[in-house]
């Protein structure tokens, strides 16, 4: 069982109280306010830790890096900002993409990324 620290708490507030998806950068910057000092290591420690309790899922970009999420949120998708680099979820979806697969192939999974300028740097 892991210890619930000071640092593990301020970390899952973080990502909790965020409602997107956050870099480890983001991660560290909103968790520094609540406990001064804290470094990257503890950040990926913590995450590593987080990820194999369930606690949080990762949000893989083409051509980013990882972002964190709570877990739980079911099936959604998301809108990568490309001018502040954050990445927001969509909780929407186009429905049926059985209809864009291969004749014969058997869909499993989707993941859609939306890319584009959120509201904020418009």
């Amino acid at each position: 069982m892991e210890r619930n620290t000071k640092q593990r708490t301020a970390i899952q507030q973080c990502i909790a109280d965020a409602g997107r998806p956050l870099s480890p950068q983001e991660i560290l910057e909103h968790a520094q306010g609540v406990v001064p000092g804290i470094g990257m290591a503890t950040i990926y420690r913590n995450i590593k830790a987080m990820l194999e309790a369930g606690d949080i899922t990762t949000v893989s970009l083409p051509g980013g890096g990882d972002r964190y999420e709570v877990s739980g949120h079911g099936h959604h998708h998301h809108f990568h900002c490309r001018s502040c680099d954050r990445v927001y979820e969509v909780h929407a979806c186009p429905g049926d993409m059985q209809k864009l697969t291969p004749e014969g192939f058997v869909l499993e999974s989707h993941e859609l990324t939306l890319y584009g300028v959120c509201s904020h740097c418009r």
